[in-house]
């Protein structure tokens, strides 16, 4: 998580923007922080996630470039 929060804006809207690369990002993205902070809402988000990636991280695309974190993060 910290790792792509790190990155420039630029770089997080690349990684999301590419199908593949955007599932796998949201997965790393999203378990590593259920896995560091816990919680039964980080834990629906990372399933959901994992299941429909593609079309979330599309979503994430336009939150992180209005406000450089992803969705529920």
């Amino acid at each position: 998580m910290t790792w792509f929060n790190r990155q420039s804006r630029l770089v997080q809207v690349i990684l999301l923007l590419i199908p593949v690369v955007n599932w796998i990002t949201e997965i790393v993205v999203r378990w590593s922080t259920f896995f560091k902070k816990g919680g039964a809402l980080r834990l629906i988000i990372s399933l959901v996630v994992t299941i429909l990636g593609v079309f979330v991280g599309w979503i994430d695309v336009i939150w992180v470039l209005i406000t450089k974190h992803l969705f529920l993060q």
